[in-house]
Protein backbone atom coordinates (compact mmCIF):
# COMPACT_ATOMS: atom_id res chain seq x y z
CA UNK A 1 0.00 0.00 0.00
CA UNK A 2 1.00 3.13 -0.64
CA UNK A 3 2.33 5.91 2.07
CA UNK A 4 0.73 8.62 2.58
CA UNK A 5 3.50 10.40 3.89
CA UNK A 6 4.25 13.92 1.77
CA UNK A 7 7.42 14.83 0.32
CA UNK A 8 10.41 16.20 2.26
CA UNK A 9 10.20 19.56 3.60
CA UNK A 10 12.41 22.08 1.57
CA UNK A 11 12.19 19.56 -1.02
CA UNK A 12 8.73 21.23 -3.44
CA UNK A 13 6.66 19.42 -5.67
CA UNK A 14 8.25 21.42 -8.41
CA UNK A 15 11.34 20.35 -7.97
CA UNK A 16 9.87 16.48 -7.49
CA UNK A 17 8.17 16.68 -10.80
CA UNK A 18 11.04 17.83 -12.50
CA UNK A 19 13.17 14.97 -11.29
CA UNK A 20 10.47 12.91 -11.56
CA UNK A 21 7.91 13.31 -13.93
CA UNK A 22 6.65 10.23 -15.46
CA UNK A 23 3.57 10.80 -13.55
CA UNK A 24 0.28 9.86 -15.04
CA UNK A 25 0.38 5.95 -16.71
CA UNK A 26 -3.28 5.04 -15.97
CA UNK A 27 -3.69 3.66 -19.55
CA UNK A 28 -0.46 1.37 -19.47
CA UNK A 29 -0.46 -2.04 -17.92
CA UNK A 30 0.82 -2.26 -14.54
CA UNK A 31 4.50 -2.83 -13.68
CA UNK A 32 5.27 -3.11 -10.28
CA UNK A 33 8.69 -2.35 -9.25
CA UNK A 34 10.08 -6.02 -8.94
CA UNK A 35 13.30 -7.81 -7.08
CA UNK A 36 15.13 -8.01 -10.70
CA UNK A 37 14.13 -4.23 -11.04
CA UNK A 38 15.64 -3.12 -7.67
CA UNK A 39 18.55 -5.36 -8.51
CA UNK A 40 19.70 -2.95 -11.52
CA UNK A 41 20.04 -0.16 -8.88
CA UNK A 42 23.31 0.77 -7.30
CA UNK A 43 22.67 1.33 -3.87
CA UNK A 44 21.87 4.92 -3.61
CA UNK A 45 19.33 4.05 -5.54
CA UNK A 46 17.92 1.45 -3.59
CA UNK A 47 17.91 3.83 -0.56
CA UNK A 48 15.82 5.75 -2.75
CA UNK A 49 13.17 3.35 -3.13
CA UNK A 50 10.85 4.63 -0.52
CA UNK A 51 11.27 8.17 -1.18
CA UNK A 52 10.42 7.55 -4.25
CA UNK A 53 7.27 6.28 -3.65
CA UNK A 54 6.66 8.61 -1.35
CA UNK A 55 7.17 11.28 -4.08
CA UNK A 56 4.63 9.46 -6.56
CA UNK A 57 1.75 9.32 -3.83
CA UNK A 58 2.06 12.59 -2.90
CA UNK A 59 2.46 13.99 -6.31
CA UNK A 60 -0.95 12.01 -7.84
CA UNK A 61 -2.35 13.58 -4.80
CA UNK A 62 -1.77 17.31 -5.46
CA UNK A 63 -2.70 16.87 -9.12
CA UNK A 64 -6.57 16.52 -7.78
CA UNK A 65 -5.69 19.71 -5.50
CA UNK A 66 -9.05 21.90 -6.48
CA UNK A 67 -10.21 25.23 -5.58
CA UNK A 68 -12.66 25.21 -2.73
CA UNK A 69 -16.05 25.23 -3.71
CA UNK A 70 -17.16 27.92 -1.32
CA UNK A 71 -14.53 31.08 -1.58
CA UNK A 72 -15.61 31.42 2.43
CA UNK A 73 -13.07 28.35 2.73
CA UNK A 74 -9.49 28.47 2.81
CA UNK A 75 -8.59 24.99 2.87
CA UNK A 76 -7.54 22.73 0.36
CA UNK A 77 -10.22 20.59 -1.27
CA UNK A 78 -9.35 17.99 -3.79
CA UNK A 79 -11.17 16.26 -6.85
CA UNK A 80 -10.96 12.43 -7.91
CA UNK A 81 -13.51 9.77 -9.49
CA UNK A 82 -16.20 12.52 -9.78
CA UNK A 83 -15.96 13.32 -5.92
CA UNK A 84 -14.76 16.17 -3.57
CA UNK A 85 -12.51 15.63 -1.13
CA UNK A 86 -12.35 18.32 2.04
CA UNK A 87 -9.37 16.32 4.08
CA UNK A 88 -6.49 15.68 3.72
CA UNK A 89 -7.03 11.89 5.49
CA UNK A 90 -10.19 11.31 2.88
CA UNK A 91 -8.10 11.73 -0.09
CA UNK A 92 -5.21 9.96 1.02
CA UNK A 93 -7.56 6.79 1.59
CA UNK A 94 -9.52 7.16 -1.59
CA UNK A 95 -5.51 7.71 -3.47
CA UNK A 96 -4.81 4.63 -1.34
CA UNK A 97 -7.72 2.03 -2.31
CA UNK A 98 -8.95 2.94 -5.61
CA UNK A 99 -5.79 4.28 -7.22
CA UNK A 100 -3.05 1.76 -6.07
CA UNK A 101 -2.22 0.97 -9.23
CA UNK A 102 -1.39 4.04 -10.54
CA UNK A 103 0.47 4.98 -7.83
CA UNK A 104 3.32 1.92 -8.27
CA UNK A 105 3.27 2.12 -11.70
CA UNK A 106 4.49 5.62 -11.29
CA UNK A 107 6.91 4.79 -8.77
CA UNK A 108 7.93 2.07 -10.73
CA UNK A 109 8.81 4.60 -13.41
CA UNK A 110 10.57 6.87 -11.35
CA UNK A 111 13.17 4.43 -10.46
CA UNK A 112 13.85 3.08 -14.44
CA UNK A 113 13.95 6.77 -14.94
CA UNK A 114 16.68 7.16 -12.45
CA UNK A 115 18.21 4.09 -13.77
CA UNK A 116 18.56 5.14 -17.04
CA UNK A 117 19.59 8.65 -15.98
CA UNK A 118 22.92 7.33 -14.35
CA UNK A 119 23.69 4.62 -16.44
CA UNK A 120 23.72 7.27 -19.25
CA UNK A 121 25.73 9.57 -17.47
CA UNK A 122 28.42 7.41 -16.61
CA UNK A 123 28.24 6.38 -20.35
CA UNK A 124 29.17 9.87 -21.14
CA UNK A 125 32.50 10.79 -21.35
CA UNK A 126 33.87 13.86 -19.54
CA UNK A 127 34.09 15.67 -23.39
CA UNK A 128 30.32 14.06 -24.35
CA UNK A 129 29.39 16.26 -21.16
CA UNK A 130 31.22 19.37 -22.15
CA UNK A 131 30.12 19.57 -25.68
CA UNK A 132 26.43 17.52 -26.74
CA UNK A 133 25.90 16.41 -29.93
CA UNK A 134 23.65 20.02 -31.21
CA UNK A 135 20.60 17.83 -32.09
CA UNK A 136 20.70 15.31 -29.52
CA UNK A 137 19.04 15.51 -26.26
CA UNK A 138 20.56 13.12 -23.73
CA UNK A 139 18.76 12.31 -20.14
CA UNK A 140 21.66 13.94 -18.67
CA UNK A 141 21.16 17.39 -19.75
CA UNK A 142 19.04 19.90 -17.69
CA UNK A 143 15.48 19.89 -18.26
CA UNK A 144 15.94 24.37 -17.38
CA UNK A 145 17.96 24.55 -20.51
CA UNK A 146 15.18 23.59 -23.17
CA UNK A 147 12.49 26.17 -21.25
CA UNK A 148 11.54 29.19 -22.99
CA UNK A 149 12.60 32.54 -21.34
CA UNK A 150 9.20 33.86 -19.87
CA UNK A 151 11.33 36.81 -17.99
CA UNK A 152 9.27 39.41 -20.04
CA UNK A 153 5.53 38.40 -19.90
CA UNK A 154 4.00 38.79 -16.69
CA UNK A 155 1.94 35.83 -14.61
CA UNK A 156 -1.37 37.55 -15.99
CA UNK A 157 -0.28 37.28 -19.67
CA UNK A 158 0.58 33.09 -19.11
CA UNK A 159 -2.47 31.68 -17.25
CA UNK A 160 -5.71 31.61 -18.33
CA UNK A 161 -8.23 32.19 -15.70
CA UNK A 162 -12.07 30.86 -16.00
CA UNK A 163 -14.04 32.56 -18.83
CA UNK A 164 -11.28 33.60 -20.20
CA UNK A 165 -11.73 34.06 -24.04
CA UNK A 166 -8.03 35.00 -25.13
CA UNK A 167 -7.26 31.21 -23.93
CA UNK A 168 -7.25 28.47 -26.86
CA UNK A 169 -6.88 24.76 -26.68
CA UNK A 170 -3.78 23.16 -28.96
CA UNK A 171 -4.24 19.80 -30.75
CA UNK A 172 -0.91 17.97 -32.27
CA UNK A 173 0.87 15.08 -33.27
CA UNK A 174 4.34 14.20 -34.53
CA UNK A 175 5.53 10.70 -34.98
CA UNK A 176 9.25 10.38 -35.18
CA UNK A 177 11.61 7.94 -33.12
CA UNK A 178 12.53 9.42 -30.00
CA UNK A 179 15.04 7.26 -28.21
CA UNK A 180 14.39 8.59 -24.28
CA UNK A 181 10.59 9.35 -24.07
CA UNK A 182 11.27 9.50 -20.38
CA UNK A 183 13.96 12.29 -20.28
CA UNK A 184 11.07 14.31 -22.84
CA UNK A 185 8.12 13.35 -20.33
CA UNK A 186 10.30 15.37 -17.75
CA UNK A 187 10.88 18.29 -20.12
CA UNK A 188 7.10 18.72 -20.95
CA UNK A 189 6.20 18.28 -17.83
CA UNK A 190 8.31 21.43 -16.77
CA UNK A 191 7.01 23.46 -19.45
CA UNK A 192 3.75 22.89 -19.12
CA UNK A 193 3.73 23.70 -15.28
CA UNK A 194 5.99 27.18 -16.71
CA UNK A 195 3.80 28.00 -19.22
CA UNK A 196 0.49 27.23 -16.65
CA UNK A 197 -0.77 24.71 -19.48
CA UNK A 198 -3.38 22.02 -18.36
CA UNK A 199 -4.16 19.30 -20.81
CA UNK A 200 -2.82 15.70 -21.95
CA UNK A 201 0.31 14.12 -23.46
CA UNK A 202 1.38 11.30 -24.43
CA UNK A 203 5.10 10.07 -25.80
CA UNK A 204 6.37 7.01 -26.38
CA UNK A 205 9.46 5.55 -28.54
CA UNK A 206 7.32 6.50 -31.85
CA UNK A 207 6.52 10.30 -31.16
CA UNK A 208 4.48 12.67 -29.05
CA UNK A 209 0.66 13.27 -29.10
CA UNK A 210 -0.98 16.39 -27.41
CA UNK A 211 -3.85 18.47 -26.56
CA UNK A 212 -3.01 21.33 -24.12
CA UNK A 213 -5.02 24.70 -23.08
CA UNK A 214 -3.76 27.90 -21.73
CA UNK A 215 -3.71 31.73 -22.56
CA UNK A 216 -2.60 32.46 -26.24
CA UNK A 217 0.62 34.02 -24.77
CA UNK A 218 1.72 30.48 -23.32
CA UNK A 219 0.04 28.07 -25.88
CA UNK A 220 2.18 30.25 -28.67
CA UNK A 221 5.09 30.23 -26.73
CA UNK A 222 4.69 26.21 -26.73
CA UNK A 223 4.17 26.11 -30.45
CA UNK A 224 7.77 28.20 -30.37
CA UNK A 225 9.83 25.64 -28.06
CA UNK A 226 8.22 22.55 -29.77
CA UNK A 227 8.82 23.98 -33.25
CA UNK A 228 12.53 24.85 -32.23
CA UNK A 229 13.25 21.90 -30.47
CA UNK A 230 16.39 19.09 -32.37
CA UNK A 231 13.94 16.65 -32.20
CA UNK A 232 11.12 17.90 -33.48
CA UNK A 233 12.23 20.46 -35.84
CA UNK A 234 12.76 18.49 -38.85
CA UNK A 235 9.38 17.05 -38.37
CA UNK A 236 6.52 19.14 -37.16
CA UNK A 237 5.76 22.99 -38.66
CA UNK A 238 3.31 25.27 -37.50
CA UNK A 239 0.57 23.98 -39.67
CA UNK A 240 0.65 20.97 -37.67
CA UNK A 241 -0.91 22.71 -34.70
CA UNK A 242 -4.43 22.74 -34.81
CA UNK A 243 -6.01 25.84 -32.53
CA UNK A 244 -9.71 26.14 -30.88
CA UNK A 245 -11.00 28.58 -28.41
CA UNK A 246 -10.38 27.53 -24.53
CA UNK A 247 -8.14 27.63 -22.49
CA UNK A 248 -6.86 25.65 -18.99
CA UNK A 249 -10.14 25.50 -17.53
CA UNK A 250 -10.91 22.59 -20.45
CA UNK A 251 -8.74 20.07 -18.38
CA UNK A 252 -8.74 19.40 -15.34
CA UNK A 253 -5.15 18.87 -14.78
CA UNK A 254 -1.85 18.14 -16.61
CA UNK A 255 -1.21 14.74 -17.38
CA UNK A 256 2.16 13.62 -19.17
CA UNK A 257 3.38 10.21 -19.18
CA UNK A 258 5.24 7.22 -20.83
CA UNK A 259 3.25 4.93 -23.06
CA UNK A 260 3.35 2.58 -25.79
CA UNK A 261 1.84 4.28 -28.38
CA UNK A 262 0.31 7.81 -28.75
CA UNK A 263 -2.48 6.37 -30.12
CA UNK A 264 -3.83 3.52 -28.21
CA UNK A 265 -4.97 1.37 -31.28
CA UNK A 266 -3.49 -1.94 -28.98
CA UNK A 267 -1.25 -3.16 -31.48
CA UNK A 268 2.83 -2.56 -30.93
CA UNK A 269 4.09 -0.76 -33.28
CA UNK A 270 6.75 -2.54 -34.27
CA UNK A 271 3.83 -4.89 -35.73
CA UNK A 272 1.72 -1.72 -37.38
CA UNK A 273 4.01 1.01 -37.98
CA UNK A 274 3.36 4.75 -38.65
CA UNK A 275 5.96 4.34 -41.74
CA UNK A 276 3.21 2.81 -44.08
CA UNK A 277 0.05 4.49 -43.64
CA UNK A 278 -2.35 5.79 -46.28
CA UNK A 279 -1.88 8.87 -48.82
CA UNK A 280 -2.46 12.05 -47.44
CA UNK A 281 -5.28 14.28 -48.66
CA UNK A 282 -4.99 18.09 -47.92
CA UNK A 283 -8.45 19.43 -46.91
CA UNK A 284 -9.50 20.65 -50.82
CA UNK A 285 -8.39 17.45 -52.38
CA UNK A 286 -10.41 15.40 -49.45
CA UNK A 287 -13.46 17.96 -50.16
CA UNK A 288 -13.12 16.78 -53.96
CA UNK A 289 -13.04 13.50 -53.69
CA UNK A 290 -16.53 13.45 -51.33
CA UNK A 291 -18.24 15.82 -53.64
CA UNK A 292 -17.47 13.31 -56.48
CA UNK A 293 -18.95 10.51 -54.96
CA UNK A 294 -22.21 12.28 -53.62
CA UNK A 295 -23.01 13.33 -57.40
CA UNK A 296 -22.80 9.52 -58.29
CA UNK A 297 -26.44 8.82 -58.82
CA UNK A 298 -25.92 5.04 -57.15
CA UNK A 299 -22.98 5.63 -54.30
CA UNK A 300 -23.33 1.68 -52.94
CA UNK A 301 -22.26 0.43 -56.43
CA UNK A 302 -19.32 2.83 -56.54
CA UNK A 303 -16.07 1.48 -55.48
CA UNK A 304 -15.21 4.45 -53.04
CA UNK A 305 -16.06 4.17 -48.70
CA UNK A 306 -15.67 7.22 -46.72
CA UNK A 307 -14.55 5.95 -43.22
CA UNK A 308 -15.16 7.51 -40.09
CA UNK A 309 -12.05 5.84 -37.73
CA UNK A 310 -13.62 7.61 -34.42
CA UNK A 311 -15.87 6.15 -31.38
CA UNK A 312 -19.48 5.80 -32.25
CA UNK A 313 -20.05 8.65 -29.69
CA UNK A 314 -18.18 11.05 -31.65
CA UNK A 315 -19.47 10.18 -35.14
CA UNK A 316 -23.36 10.28 -33.14
CA UNK A 317 -23.30 14.43 -33.24
CA UNK A 318 -21.34 15.27 -36.15
CA UNK A 319 -19.85 13.32 -39.43
CA UNK A 320 -19.00 13.59 -43.30
CA UNK A 321 -22.29 12.66 -45.64
CA UNK A 322 -22.59 9.27 -46.83
CA UNK A 323 -19.61 7.84 -45.02
CA UNK A 324 -19.11 4.42 -42.59
CA UNK A 325 -18.90 4.92 -38.87
CA UNK A 326 -18.73 2.40 -36.97
CA UNK A 327 -20.36 1.44 -33.72
CA UNK A 328 -17.48 0.85 -31.83
CA UNK A 329 -16.45 2.93 -28.61
CA UNK A 330 -12.99 2.80 -28.73
CA UNK A 331 -10.00 2.78 -31.27
CA UNK A 332 -8.31 -0.36 -29.86
CA UNK A 333 -11.63 -1.44 -31.76
CA UNK A 334 -10.88 -0.60 -34.88
CA UNK A 335 -8.91 -3.30 -36.32
CA UNK A 336 -11.15 -5.99 -35.01
CA UNK A 337 -14.00 -3.96 -36.84
CA UNK A 338 -11.48 -4.04 -39.79
CA UNK A 339 -11.09 -7.92 -39.29
CA UNK A 340 -14.75 -8.88 -38.86
CA UNK A 341 -15.92 -6.76 -41.77
CA UNK A 342 -13.14 -7.29 -44.37
CA UNK A 343 -15.39 -7.81 -47.52
CA UNK A 344 -16.61 -4.17 -46.87
CA UNK A 345 -13.14 -3.23 -48.18
CA UNK A 346 -12.16 -5.37 -50.84
CA UNK A 347 -11.25 -3.93 -54.13
CA UNK A 348 -12.22 -0.15 -52.68
CA UNK A 349 -10.72 3.08 -52.21
CA UNK A 350 -11.06 4.13 -48.61
CA UNK A 351 -10.93 7.66 -47.38
CA UNK A 352 -10.09 7.81 -44.03
CA UNK A 353 -10.64 10.65 -41.54
CA UNK A 354 -10.72 10.90 -37.63
CA UNK A 355 -10.67 14.32 -35.40
CA UNK A 356 -6.54 15.36 -36.10
CA UNK A 357 -5.26 12.68 -38.44
CA UNK A 358 -3.39 10.43 -35.70
CA UNK A 359 -5.84 7.87 -35.59
CA UNK A 360 -5.83 7.50 -39.25
CA UNK A 361 -2.13 7.32 -39.59
CA UNK A 362 -1.91 3.92 -37.86
CA UNK A 363 -5.57 3.27 -38.95
CA UNK A 364 -4.39 3.38 -42.37
CA UNK A 365 -1.45 0.90 -42.24
CA UNK A 366 -3.14 -1.83 -40.72
CA UNK A 367 -6.22 -1.20 -43.27
CA UNK A 368 -2.84 -1.17 -45.98
CA UNK A 369 -1.48 -4.06 -44.20
CA UNK A 370 -4.70 -6.63 -44.62
CA UNK A 371 -4.19 -5.97 -49.02
CA UNK A 372 -7.79 -5.78 -50.24
CA UNK A 373 -7.76 -1.87 -50.76
CA UNK A 374 -7.21 -0.72 -54.31
CA UNK A 375 -6.06 2.33 -52.41
CA UNK A 376 -6.24 3.61 -48.62
CA UNK A 377 -6.51 7.60 -48.46
CA UNK A 378 -6.44 9.79 -45.78
CA UNK A 379 -7.81 13.31 -44.43
CA UNK A 380 -4.41 15.37 -43.35
CA UNK A 381 -5.03 17.36 -40.31
CA UNK A 382 -8.13 15.55 -39.85
CA UNK A 383 -11.94 17.30 -39.19
CA UNK A 384 -9.96 20.25 -37.60
CA UNK A 385 -8.43 21.17 -40.71
CA UNK A 386 -11.17 20.08 -42.58
CA UNK A 387 -13.51 22.41 -41.05
CA UNK A 388 -11.26 25.78 -40.92
CA UNK A 389 -11.60 25.64 -44.99
CA UNK A 390 -14.95 24.13 -45.23
CA UNK A 391 -17.19 24.92 -42.60
CA UNK A 392 -20.09 24.36 -44.34
CA UNK A 393 -18.71 21.98 -46.16
CA UNK A 394 -19.26 18.03 -46.51
CA UNK A 395 -19.36 17.55 -42.82
CA UNK A 396 -22.16 18.02 -40.81
CA UNK A 397 -22.98 18.56 -37.16
CA UNK A 398 -20.28 19.21 -34.27
CA UNK A 399 -16.63 17.93 -33.95
CA UNK A 400 -16.21 15.62 -30.25
CA UNK A 401 -13.23 16.88 -29.00
CA UNK A 402 -11.91 14.94 -25.73
CA UNK A 403 -11.81 17.93 -23.20
CA UNK A 404 -14.43 19.52 -20.90
CA UNK A 405 -16.01 21.44 -23.78
CA UNK A 406 -16.95 17.85 -25.69
CA UNK A 407 -17.39 19.51 -28.99
CA UNK A 408 -16.96 22.58 -31.40
CA UNK A 409 -19.46 23.74 -33.90
CA UNK A 410 -18.24 25.06 -37.24
CA UNK A 411 -22.19 24.90 -38.68
CA UNK A 412 -25.76 24.96 -37.79
CA UNK A 413 -26.35 20.88 -38.28
CA UNK A 414 -27.52 19.27 -35.54
CA UNK A 415 -27.49 15.38 -36.91
CA UNK A 416 -27.92 13.78 -33.30
CA UNK A 417 -31.31 13.70 -31.49
CA UNK A 418 -32.36 13.91 -27.37
CA UNK A 419 -32.22 10.00 -26.25
CA UNK A 420 -35.54 10.05 -24.41
CA UNK A 421 -37.97 12.17 -26.64
CA UNK A 422 -36.01 12.06 -30.37
CA UNK A 423 -36.11 15.85 -30.39
CA UNK A 424 -32.92 17.48 -32.14
CA UNK A 425 -29.98 17.59 -29.69
CA UNK A 426 -26.34 17.24 -29.74
CA UNK A 427 -25.05 18.58 -26.50
CA UNK A 428 -23.69 16.02 -24.74
CA UNK A 429 -23.87 15.38 -20.80
CA UNK A 430 -21.98 12.96 -18.45
CA UNK A 431 -24.62 10.22 -16.94
CA UNK A 432 -25.77 12.14 -13.86
CA UNK A 433 -25.50 8.89 -11.94
CA UNK A 434 -21.67 9.40 -10.44
CA UNK A 435 -20.86 5.48 -10.85
CA UNK A 436 -21.26 5.71 -14.48
CA UNK A 437 -18.82 7.38 -17.16
CA UNK A 438 -20.74 7.34 -20.38
CA UNK A 439 -21.92 10.66 -22.09
CA UNK A 440 -25.73 10.96 -22.63
CA UNK A 441 -27.88 13.28 -24.88
CA UNK A 442 -30.41 14.80 -22.97
CA UNK A 443 -32.66 17.81 -24.36
CA UNK A 444 -33.49 20.60 -22.30
CA UNK A 445 -37.47 19.28 -21.67
CA UNK A 446 -36.28 15.94 -20.62
CA UNK A 447 -33.48 17.14 -18.44
CA UNK A 448 -36.52 19.18 -16.30
CA UNK A 449 -38.56 15.75 -16.22
CA UNK A 450 -35.53 13.96 -14.57
CA UNK A 451 -34.17 12.20 -17.50
CA UNK A 452 -30.41 13.01 -16.71
CA UNK A 453 -29.03 9.32 -16.89
CA UNK A 454 -27.80 7.28 -20.10
CA UNK A 455 -30.70 5.59 -19.90
CA UNK A 456 -33.64 3.64 -18.12
CA UNK A 457 -31.63 1.24 -15.95
CA UNK A 458 -28.45 3.76 -14.74
CA UNK A 459 -31.49 6.35 -13.79
CA UNK A 460 -33.37 3.63 -11.90
CA UNK A 461 -29.84 2.61 -10.45
CA UNK A 462 -28.42 6.46 -9.65
CA UNK A 463 -31.90 6.73 -7.48
CA UNK A 464 -30.83 3.95 -5.30
CA UNK A 465 -27.41 4.79 -4.95
CA UNK A 466 -28.28 8.53 -3.65
CA UNK A 467 -30.18 7.27 -0.90
CA UNK A 468 -27.73 4.39 -0.43
CA UNK A 469 -24.25 4.08 1.14
CA UNK A 470 -21.26 6.15 -1.45
CA UNK A 471 -19.56 3.56 -3.51
CA UNK A 472 -16.27 4.21 -4.73
CA UNK A 473 -16.65 1.28 -7.77
CA UNK A 474 -16.77 2.93 -11.53
CA UNK A 475 -17.89 1.23 -14.75
CA UNK A 476 -16.48 2.22 -17.80
CA UNK A 477 -19.65 0.73 -19.76
CA UNK A 478 -23.54 0.56 -18.67
CA UNK A 479 -26.41 -1.70 -19.27
CA UNK A 480 -27.49 0.28 -21.96
CA UNK A 481 -23.95 -0.10 -23.72
CA UNK A 482 -23.16 -3.51 -22.81
CA UNK A 483 -26.67 -4.83 -25.12
CA UNK A 484 -24.34 -3.57 -27.74
CA UNK A 485 -22.30 -5.91 -29.58
CA UNK A 486 -18.50 -5.10 -29.20
CA UNK A 487 -17.77 -5.47 -32.54
CA UNK A 488 -20.26 -4.70 -35.07
CA UNK A 489 -21.00 -6.71 -38.59
CA UNK A 490 -21.72 -4.32 -41.46
CA UNK A 491 -24.14 -5.67 -44.04
CA UNK A 492 -22.38 -5.98 -47.46
CA UNK A 493 -23.99 -4.22 -50.10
Amino acid sequence: MPSSTLPDEGDSLETCVLKFSDLDLKESNLTNPSNSLKAELDGNIKKKYSFAKKKAFAIFVKTKQVSSPSHEFKEKWWRCCQQVFADQTSIHRHVATQHAEEVHHQTASILKQLAAALSASQSLTSADRQNPPKNYLTPSQEVSAWLPDISRFSPDELSCSQGNEEGEVLLYYCYCDLEDPHWICAWQTALCQQLHLTGKIRIATEGINGTVGGSKVATRLYVEVMLSCPLFKDYLCEDDFKSSKGGAQCFPELRVGVFEEIVPMGISPSKVSYKNPGIHLSPGEFHKEIEKLLSQTNQEQGDTIILDCRNFYESKIGRFQGCLAPDIRKFSYFPSYVDKNLDIFRQKRVLMYCTGGIRCERGSAYLRAKGVCKEVFQLKGGIHKYLEEFPDGFYKGKLFVFDERFALAYNSCVVSECSYCGAPWDQYKLCSTLQCRQLVLTCSACQGQGFTACCVTCQDKGGKLASGPTQDSFKEECECTARRPRIPQEQHA
